[in-house]
Formats: C-alpha cells, structure tokens, sequence
C-alpha cells in the first residue's frame, strides 16, 4: 500500500467515526424533549446563519480559482461588519436608522471591502507578496481596526443595538407549506444569497469568463498565449472576493444582526476561515460551497436552539459544534483538487 492510500484509508476512517459520532449525538438531541430542531424555525435560522459563510465561500473560492488564495477572508469580513454598522449610524446623523440606510450602509460596506482588496491584489499579484502572509495581515489589521473603530464611531468596542434588513413577505407565496416562510416572508439577503449562488455557478462554468478564470488558476501560460491578460482576470476575482466578504460582514452586523460586537475576535468568529473549508468541501463550486455553508449554519443553529430550550451544556461545549463540524469535514475534503498555480505570481513577457 502507497503512503498516499494509506493517508487515505485513514483519513476515511477518522472522518467516518467522527461523523459517526455526530449522527449519534445529532439523534440524541433530536429525540429530547422540546429540543424543536426540525421545524421551519430551525431551517430558517440554519440558512440565516448560512448566509454569510456562503457570501465569503463564493467570493474565496472565485479568487483561488484564478489562482489566487485569498485567506483575509476573516479580516475582510470584520472590516464589512464595522463598515456597515457605522455607516448606517452616521448615514442616520446618530438619530433613527431606516430600511434605506441600512441598505445604503451594506453598499458602502461593500464599497469599502472591494477598495481594500484592490490593496490585497496589488501586494500579492504586481508585486508578488507572499499570498498567506498578506492574508493573515489583513486578518491581524482587521482584529485591531475592529474594536479600534467602533471605538472612534462609539465610544466602545461595540454599537449600541442597532435595526437589521425587514423581511420582504410576497403575499400569496409566503402562504406555502415549508418553502413559503423560508424563501418568500425572509430576509431579502436570503434570496440574494440564493440569487447571487445561481449566478456564480452560471459565469463559472457556463461563460467564456469562467473559463478564463479556470485557465488563470490552472494553466496561465496557455491562458497568457490565447491573448488574455492574467492578471487582469486575477485583479477582478480577487476584488470580487473582497466585495463578497464586505457583503457577508454586512450581512452578520446589520443584515441579520442587531450591530457590531468587537469584543474577542469579534462577531464574525472564525466565519471566514469556516468559509474557505466550505468552499474546499464544496470542490471550487457555488452550489457545492452554499450547501457546506448549510451545514456549518445548522451545527450554528444547534448551539442556540440547545440554549434556548434550556438543556445544560456549558457554552464552551455548545460554541464547539461549527468546529466539530469543519473537523469531520475536513478529514473528508481528501479528493478536493486545489488548482494547479494557485498561490503562482505570474509574470507576463512585458514584465
């Protein structure tokens, strides 16, 4: 038997009795008495919680598609969450926040993100930075500049509570058994993330830019002789990255949360890391990386729904489920196929 079959066979079996172990904890927890974890509330908050781990996964995985690894996801995700929670408050003159405000604040917030990656794009494509350490860089910057800020915009490490996105209730539709609550009398960012998955799939493998993009990642030089400017494909992914970033921290400050909380390693709390499994799990595609979000957002579920139905398990023990659920995963994403030049300056014959 090779090394690598051995790692294999292994790895299988270390992820088998992991998962395993969870579907047996899963059944426990389902069988509890008020535990009311397979109701429509229960889905409807798993795909809230999906929401902005699929936003950063879908961004993440266009970059490194390109070629380019883009692991600040975390760090762009705060700088989304602060931006737009401080911008809503400002937009507002410090008075009553409206539905308009708020949604100008995530398009700031968006802004913003996308400005800074162009930052990211330049260290690590023109210059050719080393592609982790600009990306922990920006996740070190983002820790400081998150409690930092809001303690400019505040006074504090956190907003005081501010108002989120209003659900959209489409009448007639909303009235469907299961679907009606979930997709039709939800958050407006629900059905953008749905809407924003479908056509991220759609460029990727169904238009001529996909396939450039794919090309850049894989084989540059073949890219570089069809006449297509590499760098130039890298440059838009990778701002693309970071305004998809912007929109998942937006999402989590203000989109369906209550303001930014800068304490720890803020609110966003490991979520882009958990993006870039996501997207590993879902092999580089849209759809595969939205459904791994839905995963690590019912295991966020879990630990909320345990504490509301008032089963005793420590916080430390619950705030562990997202993480059980990226190490099952993770001993199980083997046969992901990482892109061939991914983390490659490429130098064009000009340069």
């Amino acid at each position: 038997m090779s090394v690598a079959d051995y790692a294999a066979e292994h790895r299988l079996a270390v992820g088998g009795g992991l998962a395993a172990l969870a579907a047996v904890a899963a059944i426990t927890l389902l069988d509890l008495p008020g535990a009311d974890l397979l109701t429509v509330g229960a889905a409807e908050r798993s795909l809230q919680a999906a929401m902005p781990i699929a936003l950063a996964a879908i961004g993440g995985l266009y970059a490194e598609k390109s070629g380019v690894f883009n692991i600040g996801l975390e760090g762009f995700m705060i700088f989304g969450a602060l931006t737009a929670a401080a911008a809503a408050w400002l937009i507002s003159g410090e008075g009553a926040i409206t539905q308009g405000d708020l949604w100008l604040a995530i398009l700031v917030a968006v802004a913003f993100c996308a400005l800074l990656t162009v930052a990211f794009a330049v260290l690590t494509i023109r210059y050719k930075a080393d592609q982790i350490v600009a990306g922990l860089a920006v996740w070190f910057i983002g820790l400081g500049f998150g409690p930092f800020g809001a303690t400019v915009v505040w006074g504090g490490v956190s907003s005081p509570t501010l108002p989120n996105v209003n659900n959209v209730v489409v009448p007639g539709l909303a009235e469907l058994p299961v679907l009606g609550r979930l997709l039709f009398d939800t958050s407006p960012l629900v059905l953008l993330t749905l809407v924003l998955t479908v056509l991220a799939w759609v460029v990727l493998y169904r238009t001529r830019y996909g396939y450039w993009i794919q090309a850049a990642g894989e084989n540059p030089e073949a890219l570089d002789t069809a006449g297509v400017d590499v760098n130039r494909v890298r440059y838009a992914t990778v701002i693309f990255s970071g305004a998809m970033a912007g929109l998942a921290g937006a999402t989590l400050s203000i989109g369906i949360g209550s303001g930014f909380t800068g304490t720890g390693v803020t609110m966003v709390d490991g979520r882009g890391w958990i993006a870039i499994v996501a997207y590993l799990f879902g092999n580089y595609n849209p759809i595969g990386a939205f459904l791994a979000s839905l995963l690590f957002g019912a295991m966020d579920m879990l630990q909320i729904q345990l504490q509301t139905v008032g089963i005793s398990l420590p916080g430390s023990i619950t705030g562990l489920f997202p993480y059980v659920a990226v190490l099952v995963v993770l001993t199980l994403v083997g046969y992901t196929r990482v892109p061939a030049a991914v983390g490659e300056a490429y130098e064009t014959e000009s340069e």
